[in-house]
């Protein structure tokens, strides 16, 4: 069973989709949407385990373009 992530992101002013875009791209990446409220886009991400999403995290999603901040909300129980 896959470990599961949802990265709540903020985005440079005019850039959430372009992040949309180019999370989709990124092996790992579920699902990419942009959205309202205090995030701009929330992504679904999906790995082996919790040291895969924190390295998927760190080397692709956080070094992103147009990405200004991103807060990561862990799945712990499946309900």
């Amino acid at each position: 069973m896959a470990d599961k992530a949802f990265v709540l992101i903020e985005t440079v002013v005019g850039r959430s989709r372009e992040v949309v875009t180019a999370l989709k791209k990124i092996d790992g990446v579920k699902e990419a949407d942009i959205v309202s409220g205090p995030y701009d886009v929330i992504a679904i991400v999906e790995m082996e385990n919790i040291n895969d999403i924190g390295e998927l995290l760190t080397a692709k999603i956080q070094t992103t373009a147009g990405i200004f901040r991103a807060v990561t909300c862990i799945k712990i129980f499946e309900g």
